[in-house]
Order: C-alpha cells, then sequence, then structure tokens
C-alpha cells in the first residue's frame, strides 16, 4: 500500500500508527491530530508517522483513510476534505455505533465516494496515544459492515487490512451491530457509570466514606466507568433507539431480582444465578478472557 492517513491518534489511532508501521504496510503514514495534547505526546513518544497540520494534501497522497476520533467530529471533518476525496480513496472508520453514523456519513460525504465502516472490539478504559499498543488489536474481533450499498472491493481491501492489524473479522449489517453491541458492550458501560454514580450518591447522602472500602465489584466496574466521556456519550447519543430497549430489559430483569429478593424466593433466585453464571464458563471457553481468577491480577 502506498499511503495511510490516521485523522485522530489516541488509544485506537496510536495503536494502529505502531501496527501498521511494525509490518511494514504502508510507504507513509500522515497523522492528523488537532489536540495540542496529543501531538506533544506523539513527539515526545517519538511515534512513527508525519504529522500533518492540513488534511488536504494528505488526503491527496493516501490511498486509505481511517477516522479514529468521536462519531461527533465525521459531520465536520467530511466537509473539511471533500473536495479533495475521489473514487479511489478507501474510507473507514473505528465507530462503536453505525446506524446514526451512517446517515451522517451519507448525508454530508459528497456523492459517487464509498464509507465503509469498520468497528474493532478493542480498546480499554485508558486513553491517549501514550497507552497505544502495537498489538491491541491481536487476536481481537473487528465488525466490517456490509449494507446495501457498500462497495464490495473496498470490504475486501479492509478485510484484508484488519487481519494484517491482528484481528479476526466478521461481517454484517449496521442494525445487526447496533442491536448487538447495545447489549454486549453499549448496556454494561452505562450500568457501570449509574453504578460509580450511585456509589457516589449514596456516600454524600450518608455521609459514609465508602469508595475507600470498594469490594471487587465497585472496583471493577470503576475501571470501566473510566472511560472517555465524549467517546461514551457519542455512543449513547448514536445508539439511543438500541440503549433504550436494553435499559428497559434491564430493568425488567432487575425488577424480577428485587422480587426474589423481596419474597425470598430461593428456586428463582438460585435458578437465575445459576444460569448466568454459565456465560462466565462461556466466554473464557471462546477465549474472550482467561480462565485465572480476579481477571489474572497478582
Amino acid at each position: 500500500m502506498k499511503n495511510i492517513l490516521l485523522i485522530g491518534c489516541g488509544l485506537l489511532g496510536s495503536s494502529l500508527l505502531r501496527r501498521i508501521h511494525k509490518k511494514k504496510i504502508a510507504r507513509k503514514i500522515f497523522v492528523y491530530e488537532k489536540s495540542k495534547k496529543n501531538i506533544s505526546k506523539i513527539k515526545k513518544l517519538k511515534l512513527p508517522g508525519t504529522i500533518v497540520k492540513r488534511l488536504n494534501d494528505s488526503v491527496l497522497k493516501s490511498q486509505l483513510i481511517i477516522f479514529c476520533t468521536p462519531m461527533s467530529e465525521y459531520k465536520k471533518l467530511i466537509l473539511k476534505i471533500n473536495k479533495d476525496l475521489t473514487k479511489r480513496h478507501i474510507i473507514t472508520d473505528i465507530g462503536s455505533s453505525k446506524l446514526e453514523s451512517k446517515a451522517v456519513v451519507k448525508k454530508s460525504l459528497k456523492k459517487d465516494i464509498s464509507w465503509t465502516s469498520s468497528h474493532p472490539i478493542a480498546g480499554s478504559e485508558v486513553s491517549g496515544p501514550e497507552n497505544g499498543k502495537h498489538n491491541l488489536f491481536e487476536n481481537k474481533w473487528c465488525v466490517l459492515i456490509k449494507d446495501k450499498k457498500t462497495n464490495l472491493k473496498h470490504l475486501n481491501f479492509l478485510n484484508s487490512f484488519w487481519k494484517k492489524m491482528g484481528s479476526k473479522v466478521v461481517i454484517m449489517n449496521s442494525e445487526k451491530h447496533d442491536k448487538i453491541f447495545s447489549i454486549t458492550s453499549h448496556l454494561p458501560h452505562l450500568i457501570a457509570y449509574n453504578l460509580v454514580k450511585s456509589a457516589q450518591d449514596f456516600e454524600k447522602k450518608q455521609k459514609y466514606s465508602l469508595i475507600k472500602y470498594s469490594a471487587g465489584g465497585l472496583r471493577d466496574f470503576s475501571r470501566i466507568a473510566a472511560s472517555n466521556e465524549i467517546m461514551w456519550r457519542d455512543i449513547f447519543f448514536n445508539n439511543k433507539r438500541n440503549i433504550s430497549k436494553a435499559i428497559d430489559l434491564f430493568i425488567k430483569n432487575l425488577n424480577e431480582f428485587k422480587k426474589d429478593i423481596n419474597s425470598k424466593n430461593d428456586k428463582s433466585i438460585i435458578k437465575k444465578l445459576i444460569q448466568t453464571k454459565k456465560v462466565r464458563s462461556k466466554i473464557i471457553k471462546l477465549k474472550q478472557d482467561i480462565d485465572k481468577p480476579d481477571f489474572g491480577r497478582n
């Protein structure tokens, strides 16, 4: 491949940068980053790639363009580069919800230009280029979106690209993607944020200093709740319909647990606990996590 342009260089963008350089996938890597703080970190870390101040020249010189920014930035960035885009450009993103961003892209992107969306299922509660890793995508799923008007040539190209990143690739449409991840990713993050907020509210109301007594449950939820707030605001807003349905289902099940607890329904609650416990075994069997207790902590 000739040249790649990375728009945004936080955790995922810098991880792509490291991997592309390590595997010598592109002749040249351009990096566009609007955060002065991140630019300073990239320079201090001596990361590979050429930092560009303007998008136009790097767009013209690149074959592949990857949006690694919060989804709320897409429209503004697309309008910046529209006039320089041609049919030869392969454009993708790494956003965590697809239906809403697809509508934004369709409305903003000039006609006859293809956008083929990606979602690497990799990341962490930490952000910024200093936390990027060349093996962040290793053995992780990457979802490629195939809708009615998807450019199949670009889809095949990105299939190959993400495999070079170390990912296992799966293809699905936008609707299925957003439904699945509303439950497997978006709702768990929302619950984590809400649980930590509930602990803060409880501490304030009861005037107890309870955070320092955080047991494993609150501690582990607090890790998820430390994730980037701009990114997660965008995800919640962009997938609001599916997330709202997931919240309704969660409330329904929570009320059933409440009912079992209040009535001391031993049979019902034991059955629920045994059934849900099986999920952990399945996750380990599918190699989505390790089988060491306490997430392998020492």
